[in-house]
């Protein structure tokens, strides 16, 4: 049993489906937490919290990205990108000098 004054936990599943619910704007936030038992205040700060998470980069695996691995991959990307233009401007050289 919980001891008096000590906040409710609560699981990550249930906070997901709660933001999923106030995302999804069908019912007031006042309709929601009085489903859920829960307080408003509480229902607001899960909805900041996967929207600060939602923001952050991420990796095809899934992971949360430092500033140093995101600079990496964009600055691979960037690369890979150029050689590709570089390519582009080659073949549209070629096929232009062919149909002349």
């Amino acid at each position: 049993m919980r001891k008096p004054g000590r906040p409710k936990r609560y699981s990550e599943e249930f906070r997901r489906e709660a933001v999923r619910l106030a995302q999804e704007g069908e019912q007031t936030l006042a309709a929601i937490t009085a489903g859920l038992g829960i307080s408003r205040p509480t229902l607001r700060e899960w909805i900041r919290a996967a929207a600060a998470v939602a923001a952050k980069p991420v990796s095809a695996r899934g992971q949360v990205l430092s500033l140093e691995e995101e600079n990496r991959q964009l600055r691979r990307e960037n690369e890979r990108l150029r050689e590709e233009r570089e390519i582009l401007k080659k073949a549209a050289a070629f096929f232009a000098k062919e149909s002349k």
